[in-house]
Order: C-alpha cells, then structure tokens, then sequence
C-alpha cells in the first residue's frame, strides 16, 4: 500500500470518527479515485493525448434513523463534510440502516497498466489494416487505459478496497460514397490486451457488406441482431430481473418466479470473476457471487441490494450499486452473461455460420434510438443493417424499421450462436429471433 492510499485510509476514518462524534449512530465512506489516458485519432492520425484524474467521497450516516448523504470531489474538509450530511439528515424520514457486516477482506488489484506508448501503436495498427483494404474511408478511434480505486469503510468495521484497470478502445470508419454515408464502428472493453487486428477485421468485414446497397425489406422475417446490437434486448430484460422493478409492480416478471419467461434454450447469469467487468463487492460492501437468474427460460432470481432484498424477501443478491457518487445504492447488474441452456443445441455457429443458415431475413448490427423500455415494445431505426437471401448477404438496407416486443422475440428464439462478446457489461453472442416486424421504404 502506498503513502497516496495510506492517506485516503486515514482520511476516511477521521470522517467516520467525526461522524459518529457528532452524533450519527451509523455512517459510512464511499471513495472512488480514477486515472484514465486516453489517445484519439481523428481523420486516420493522432490527435492528442490526454491524462484524467478524478477523485470524490460520499458519506452517509443516520441520525434518528434519518438518512443524509453528502458528496465532495477533490480536497475534502472533514467537518464540513459531517455538517452537511447531518442538515440533509434532518430534512428525510426515519428508515430502516442497511451497512454491510465486519469484513476487512484483502482484494487483489485487477487488470494491468498498459504504457501509451503502446496505445498509440494499437490504434496506428487498426487504422492502417481498415485503410488497407478502403483507403478512401476516414477513421476515427479512442484508445484508453483506466484504473479505478474504490473504498469502502463503515461504522460496523466494514473496510474493503481494490483497484480495477480496465482497457478499452473503439474504432469508426466514415465511407462517403456520392450522396450515401456510411458509419460503421466496434470496440473492445478487455483487461491486460486489446486486439487491434480483430477490431479492424470487424469493422472491415461489415465495410465489405455495405459495399452494395438492397431495396427495402417488409414484412415479418427472422431477425439476427449481432452480439453487438443484441444488448438491445438484454437491457430490457435486466430491468424486468431488477428487484425495485418488481417492488413497484413495474416489471412484467414481478409474479412470475419459477416460471418459463423466455425460450427454455436460454440461461441468463452474473459471474463475478468473469471478464473485464468483474468486481469482488458491490457498492454496499456486499461481496459479489455467481447466480443463474434463468435457467433453461425458468425465471429463478431477481437481483438486489439491502433494502430491496429486504422487502422482497430474499435478501441483497450482492447488486447494490451506485448510479453516481452521489446516489443511495441501487439495484444494478455489473456483468450479465448470455449463454445456452445445459444439452441446448445452440451456442456452437459463428456468425457466418448463422447467416447461412437464414433462407430470408435481416441482420442488425447499429441501430439509431433508445432501445425498448421496460415493457418490451419497441420501435428501432436501423443504422447499420443488411439484407440475407439463401444464406447470402445481398447488401445493405436503408430507411429500414425494426418493431416488436423483446418477450415475444425471446421467446422465439431461433438461434444463439457462439460468437459471444463483451457489450458494454453484458456478454452475449448474436442471437436470430422471430416475432418481429420490418417495415423498409423503396
């Protein structure tokens, strides 16, 4: 541990100390420091190179039983802190405390510096394989290394922290071609290495399929949404498994535990340990663990934090995050993990392999616009889609309308291939759906 840590340590206990002195019969410390280096490319060269720091804590305590919490980024004056989170306590209602138990846990460090230097050499390499195969398209890219320190202590001897370095990068190439423009982009979020050569191949295969433009497409025709546009559907799910959905009688799921709700080739779980969105706590101290949420389509858990898992009976599920440093903890997903069910025939074909196996059908790959709410339905302009006949892409599709509700599709499911990747913290492969309609104009 180093003298900056050993500083913050120190810092965080003279708060709750003062805390509990001057009255609050319960509290805690939330701290966040994070360093990023970001390198961008604009036009196909280096821009600049930046260097971000930020550092905040949160504290919250209870007097009476009422809740206050206040925020400070950068220096913090301890007793100035303690004054403001006990004037907002004054201001709400008793409730129940809800802190994590003693536990001063040693967490190992996540994840590796990357020199950006290195960086730099990743993004050149991407560019360069894009516009040896179009020269004529402009490329864009963001390259970054972050490390992200959180600490948490609190009044009943809870103390636990660790350090996450998360590498990540993105890459768009623009192709104008007469009155048509064209964006195409992936990205990678990893830790340890990026794959500049995979990112590139990617964003090159999609090129290749956008070389000739297709007529409108209408009617209901099997949907095949890439892993990178299939978290469309995964977030709504995740709001109908979120336990405050189901508390507010939001969630069309709230009455349907132990229930079929998606197609039995389907599991849905968090794995705490896994990929670059693994963490071993949540923002309540709560140490994360793996849970199957559906198993073969049978709806089998909600996720939650203390107060949630209170009400709902069955107790914090290890998902109390915070949507701010200046938010109470809330229910929250850190990974979700798509994959298929146990002795299911899906999960095996690449992608290639899943459009050959479309007679007649469409592929999403970048959609324009929210994605569906929590009720399901929703009503999408494709960016970036294309048109299959016989197993063979014809082209790209303009002007093109994908509507539906995301139960029906999954419950739909026609196949789930085994081209899995992380989309921001949800990793799923790409997945072919029915029970959607596209409405295209010529």
């Amino acid at each position: 541990m180093g003298s900056d840590d050993l500083q913050h340590d120190t810092l965080a206990e003279q708060i709750l100390e003062l805390a509990t002195r001057s009255g609050a019969e319960a509290a805690e410390v939330f701290q966040s420091r994070s360093l990023s280096r970001p390198v961008f490319f604009e036009a196909n060269r280096l821009k600049q190179l930046e260097s971000a720091q930020a550092e905040g804590l949160a504290l919250r305590l209870w007097r009476g039983g009422q809740p206050g919490l206040a925020v400070a980024y950068g220096p913090v004056e301890p007793q100035t802190l303690v004054d403001r989170a006990l004037a907002l306590s004054s201001l709400n209602e008793p409730e129940e405390i809800e802190l994590g138990e003693v536990s001063k846990a040693a967490y190992s460090d996540l994840g590796e510096t990357i020199a950006v230097g290195q960086l730099v050499e990743w993004g050149k390499q991407a560019i360069s394989l894009v516009r040896e195969a179009y020269p004529e398209v402009l490329c864009d890219a963001e390259w970054e290394c972050e490390a992200e320190t959180t600490h948490l202590i609190n009044s009943k001897g809870l103390d636990c922290s660790y350090t996450d370095t998360t590498l990540s990068c993105s890459l768009s190439a623009e192709w104008i071609r007469g009155d048509d423009f064209l964006s195409v982009y992936d990205g990678q979020t990893r830790r340890g290495s990026l794959d500049p050569e995979a990112l590139a191949h990617q964003v090159v295969l999609r090129l290749d399929w956008a070389k000739e433009n297709t007529s409108s497409m209408n009617g209901r025709v099997p949907i095949l949404f890439t892993s990178k546009a299939a978290d469309m559907l995964w977030g709504t799910v995740q709001a109908a498994l979120n336990g405050k959905q189901v508390i507010e009688g939001a969630s069309p799921w709230s009455d349907r535990l132990n229930e079929v709700v998606t197609s039995e080739e389907l599991t849905l779980a968090q794995h705490p340990d896994m990929g670059p969105f693994s963490c071993p706590f949540d923002d309540e101290g709560t140490p994360t663990r793996p849970i199957t949420f559906i198993d073969s389509g049978v709806l089998k858990l909600f996720y939650a934090d203390r107060t949630t898992g209170r009400n709902l009976g069955s107790g914090t599920t290890g998902n109390g995050f915070r949507p701010g440093l200046g938010s109470y903890p809330s229910p929250g997903m850190f990974n979700l993990i798509v994959s298929p069910a146990t002795r299911s025939r899906h999960g095996t074909k690449s992608l290639s392999d899943l459009i050959a196996s479309m007679e007649n059908g469409l592929i999403v790959d970048q959609m324009l616009g929210g994605g569906a709410g929590i009720s399901g339905d929703f009503s999408i302009n494709v960016d970036l889609g294309y048109w299959v006949k016989n197993g063979q892409i014809l082209g790209r599709v303009k002007d093109t309308m994908v509507s539906g509700n995301v139960y029906t599709a999954l419950k739909q499911l026609v196949e789930l291939g085994g081209d899995a990747d992380w989309n921001g913290s949800c990793y799923t492969p790409s997945i072919i759906v029915g029970g959607l309609s596209v409405t295209g104009r010529d």
